[in-house]
């Protein structure tokens, strides 16, 4: 995982109308920036909705909420349409943002090992420097939780 007081690395992916999006887009903003397993996982929905519950008071801030996972596009679509998200998703099924924030890593579910996204958050500032890192994330509190680091 990246430390607090690292400069972001840029990345440009497509989100889920396949408009491409880079980190460097974003100057002047503050960035929350986080990583999840899997559209229409439990987990994963419950992250997602509360980002886009509390997408208002982010924006109050100057943040903005950009959501990545390896899949596809058409799977971010389909996770927005379904749950009604208001924030962008950006899908790196080549990883590249994914290796370059350090959260591809080995998990265990239920003794099998395999690779995977671990649920890891960043909080960028205004000038692309990562402020905050949280790692094993969760879901359900993280959304809550980045606000409260905004303020």
């Amino acid at each position: 995982m990246l430390e607090a007081g690292t400069k972001a690395p840029d990345f440009t992916l497509p989100d889920q109308n396949g408009e491409m999006h880079s980190l460097s887009d974003y100057a002047g903003k503050r960035v929350i920036l986080y990583f999840y397993p899997k559209d229409n996982t439990p987990g994963c929905t419950r992250q997602a909705c509360g980002f886009s519950e509390l997408r208002p008071q982010f924006e109050e801030k100057g943040a903005v909420i950009l959501g990545i996972s390896r899949d596809s596009v058409a799977s971010h679509k389909k996770f927005e349409e379904k749950q009604k998200l208001t924030f962008t998703l950006l899908s790196d099924p080549e990883l590249q943002a994914i290796q370059a924030y350090d959260v591809w890593k080995e998990k265990k579910n239920y003794g099998r090992v395999s690779m995977g996204v671990v649920r890891t958050t960043y909080l960028i500032d205004e000038n692309g420097m990562i402020v905050k890192a949280f790692d094993k994330v969760k879901a359900a509190e993280n959304p809550a939780q980045m606000l409260e680091e905004l303020s």
